[in-house]
């Protein structure tokens, strides 16, 4: 499934479309550069799953949880370099657990990620274009 958004809104929106579609324990994994959408596409899924508070990129933090009918695990692995940093961090467990498990830098971990990940490239494409691609979901 590919398409394009032309606002932060609409990005929301095509995220929340999708959560309906995703069981508890799907893992996402996100590629793109710094700016791409990554984190705003997060915001919308989160959206999409019934999460009320802010949903920010845990960037400092590594793993925010938010609370919800379906738990978001919202990872940032960008301050992490290695594998093995996200193996201390405990990411694997998160595989197992009853929410839904998304992971920004995903390329940092791509061995640890488990066969059926979601795989969403976001590529900007000038101030509010953003191009997605989404492998993996079933149906596309």
């Amino acid at each position: 499934m590919e398409f394009t958004t032309n606002s932060s809104a609409e990005t929301k929106r095509r995220a929340a479309a999708l959560a309906p579609r995703l069981p508890a324990g799907t893992v996402i994994a996100l590629y793109g550069e710094i700016g791409a959408g990554k984190t705003c596409f997060v915001q919308g899924l989160a959206r999409g799953l019934g999460i009320k508070g802010p949903v920010a990129s845990p960037t400092f933090i590594i793993i925010n949880e938010h609370a919800g009918k379906t738990p978001l695990y919202h990872v940032d692995l960008y301050r992490l370099p290695t594998v093995e940093d996200a193996l201390q961090i405990g990411l694997e467990e998160y595989f197992s657990r009853d929410g839904i498990t998304v992971i920004e830098w995903a390329e940092r971990a791509e061995e640890l990620l488990p066969p059926g990940t979601i795989r969403v490239h976001l590529t900007a494409q000038g101030q509010n274009c953003r191009h997605i691609a989404i492998q993996g979901l079933a149906d596309d």
